[in-house]
Order: C-alpha cells, then sequence, then structure tokens
C-alpha cells in the first residue's frame, strides 16, 4: 500500500530561557593579511565555522582563505551557551560581525589613501602606527521577553517556515515500509551558505524520520536498557533516505531581524518528518479499510515495523491479537 502525507511547519527561532540569547566572538588581523576568527559556537558538523568565515571574510573584504577559525574555547570566548535552537548563526554571526566592525573603523583611513591597497599592506600600515588589530564582539537578541503566567510577550526573535510532502510505500505482511519521495521548501531567509543550509535540511529530516519511525528505547524487566547499541537501537542508514529526495530554499524572502537577512535552520526541517509516519498512516488506513475496518485508529511513534504490521488488521494478525492492540515501547 502506498500513502501519501503533508507537513507544514512554523518554528520559533531563539531560546525560551531570554538569558541565553547571547554570543561574543575574538576577531584577530595579522600583518600578513591573514584573519583568526573566535567565536562562542560549537561545530558540530553543521556548517557553523564555515558561515563564521564568511562572515568575517565579507565585513574585512578579504577572500574566504584568508580567514581561519579556530576551535571553541573558553579562553577565547568566555561564559558561552549551548550551540542549540538553531540560532548558532544567528548570534555568533552578530557578534564575529560586531568584531569585524570594529577592526574595518580602525582601518578606514588607511583604505582611503589607497583604494587599490591590498589588505596585508593595509594591515601592516595600522599595526607600525599602533593600531589594535584585535577586537572582541559581543551581540543580544533584542526584543525578547516572555511572561509564561500571562503569555504575554515575545517569545521568539522569529519563525521559520517549511512544508513537506512525503509519499511511502508499506509492505502490510511485513510492516516493512520506503519513503519514495519527499518534496520540501524550506525558509532560510537569504540563506549564508546554499550548500550547507540544504545539507542541513536533508540531514534534519532524516534525522526526524529515524526519530518517528526507527529509534526507539527498550528496557528489560529488570530497568536494564535493551537497546544500547547498533545492534539493538536503530538510526537511519542509506537505505532509510527518500528513494527521491528534492529540497529547495524559498527564495525571495529576507530575514531584516537577523544577520544578512538569513534564517537559522536545523531542528525545524526536522519537523518535517513527522510527514513519514503520518503517509504511513494513510497506507495503514487503505489496508485496514480492505480488511473492513474503517475510522480513526491510533498510531504510536516511533512507528517501526512491529507497530506498522500490528495495524494493518489483517485475517491474520486477528488470529493471534485484536486489531486495537498496540506494541508496548517508551513512548
Amino acid at each position: 500500500k502506498r500513502g501519501l502525507a503533508m507537513m507544514p511547519i512554523k518554528f520559533g527561532m531563539s531560546f525560551t530561557a531570554k538569558f541565553m540569547n547571547q554570543a561574543s566572538a575574538l576577531v584577530h588581523v595579522y600583518t600578513d593579511g591573514t584573519v583568526l576568527v573566535s567565536h562562542g559556537g560549537t561545530e558540530m558538523g553543521q556548517g557553523l565555522h564555515t558561515k563564521m568565515c564568511q562572515i568575517a571574510a565579507s565585513e574585512l573584504g578579504v577572500p574566504l582563505s584568508q580567514v581561519f577559525v579556530s576551535e571553541t574555547a573558553t579562553d577565547k570566548c568566555a561564559n558561552t551557551h549551548p550551540t542549540a535552537a538553531s540560532v548558532g548563526a544567528d548570534l555568533n554571526g552578530f557578534a564575529v560581525q560586531d568584531a569585524c566592525k570594529q577592526i574595518t573603523s580602525r582601518l578606514e583611513k588607511y583604505r582611503h589613501k589607497d583604494a587599490k591597497m591590498a589588505f596585508k599592506d593595509i594591515a601592516m600600515a595600522a599595526w607600525l602606527d599602533r593600531v589594535d588589530l584585535s577586537a572582541h564582539g559581543f551581540y543580544k537578541t533584542p526584543d525578547l521577553g516572555f511572561d509564561f503566567n500571562s503569555g504575554e510577550g515575545r517569545a521568539f526573535h522569529y519563525h521559520a517556515y517549511g512544508v513537506c510532502a512525503c509519499e511511502v510505500e508499506v509492505d502490510i505482511l511485513s510492516g516493512d515500509f520506503t519513503t519514495l519521495r519527499v518534496d520540501i521548501l524550506h525558509d532560510v531567509g537569504d540563506s549564508l551558505n546554499p550548500a550547507v543550509d540544504i545539507g542541513q535540511v536533508e540531514g534534519g529530516f532524516v534525522q526526524g524520520l529515524g526519530l518517528f519511525t526507527l529509534e526507539e528505547m527498550v528496557w528489560l524487566k529488570n530497568g536494564q536498557l535493551f537497546t544500547r547499541g547498533p545492534s539493538t537501537y536503530k538510526i537511519p542508514t542509506a537505505n532509510d533516505i527518500p528513494i527521491d529526495f528534492r529540497v529547495r530554499l524559498f527564495e525571495d524572502a529576507p530575514n531584516r531581524r537577523t544577520i544578512y537577512s538569513s534564517k537559522g535552520v536545523g531542528e525545524p526541517p526536522l519537523n518535517l518528518a513527522i510527514s513519514v509516519p503520518l503517509a504511513i498512516k494513510d497506507a495503514i488506513a487503505s489496508a485496514r479499510k480492505d480488511n473492513g475496518l474503517e475510522g480513526a485508529f491510533r498510531i504510536d511513534t516511533p512507528l517501526t515495523c512491529e507497530r506498522i504490521r500490528l495495524a494493518c488488521g489483517d485475517p491474520i494478525m486477528r488470529q493471534y491479537a485484536p486489531t486495537d492492540i498496540l506494541a508496548k515501547g517508551s513512548w
């Protein structure tokens, strides 16, 4: 059986704890024209360092190849906050920009002397003139403040939007399924790096697919965790990625509230994967209809092969279990 579902999202972008919406950066310009950037965000494969280098290169007017980044450390940027809530590029990007603008303002008079002067010559001239070529940048998200008791105020700096259509094929005899096609349109404002952001959308979706259909915590009666390794705890693999996976970034939608009119990405597209269990449920509903079962029915996540098979309610299953049986699980 095949199933189809769509899922829109509206995701609030900020830490709900107001004090966490801040970041710092430290930028050094060297006399050979190279730049070293330190910021409070943690690179975990999401391309944060790449975006920070791009911002520094743009602000200082140097090639990206001349900008380097040091790994996050509290002796460079103290009192950092978690790189989370999909706002790592927002917060740290503004902090890097702030530091670079300070340095740029100090170098302005040297640029005016000769518009064709290379950046390394500008840096050397400033250094010989005893100008500080280092700067500490800081940013805090403005206009935030939400009262959870009254429900008043601004909880998020802005929202990210997206929509996903998903088609699946379910083997009703085994409960196995294949994600045939996924189409995603996601809003990242004016993307800082489209290649990175598309990768984040794809990765976030597949991570969500695992969350909603594969990954399950199972404990034994003695309280021991049974699914504590890759042999029992299943994460998405190459075989679980949609066969036809189409991702497009929403165009001409600048977000004036954040760095270079961009929007954060990471967690929002994960939620688009809710379309996968909903598409599976659509296929299950068709199977149940063939077996004389109509109307609403319950599914739990993760929607594993076991749960899919039990929900189909066919004559084979009826010999051993009622049609409304639910597999035990952790959710």
